[in-house]
């Protein structure tokens, strides 16, 4: 979570500059009392997603399976480690490049696929 500070941030970031909301799912990691601490800690609004609700689940869903198409299966994956090297430029394409909703705060103009 800290290094998501940072990124989003600045370097030193550890609180956010306004009221963010922290969506997650209902997993354990997320639900953890100490997770949910640090997360208060930084400043974020902890929000899990209703346990019963179509709209995140379709929402996450739709993403999977974008990423899977457009990243996943295109490449060459000859070990996890090497997968996940891949993610952080991934990410960054999948939020530059392709066009989709994101919040206001951190939307850059929409560049449809760089």
């Amino acid at each position: 979570m800290a290094e998501t500070m940072e990124a989003r941030f600045g370097p030193g970031a550890l609180s956010v500059p306004h009221l963010v909301e922290s969506l997650s799912d209902n997993g354990p990691v997320y639900t953890a009392k100490d997770t949910r601490n640090v997360s208060r800690s930084l400043g974020l609004l902890v929000c899990p997603t209703p346990t019963t609700s179509p709209e995140s689940d379709g929402m996450a869903e739709a993403f999977v399976k974008t990423f899977k198409h457009d990243y996943v299966y295109v490449n060459e994956l000859p070990s996890d480690s090497h997968v996940h090297a891949q993610w952080p430029p991934w990410f960054d394409d999948y939020n530059r490049c392709l066009p989709h909703s994101r919040t206001e705060d951190d939307a850059p103009p929409q560049i449809p696929y760089c």
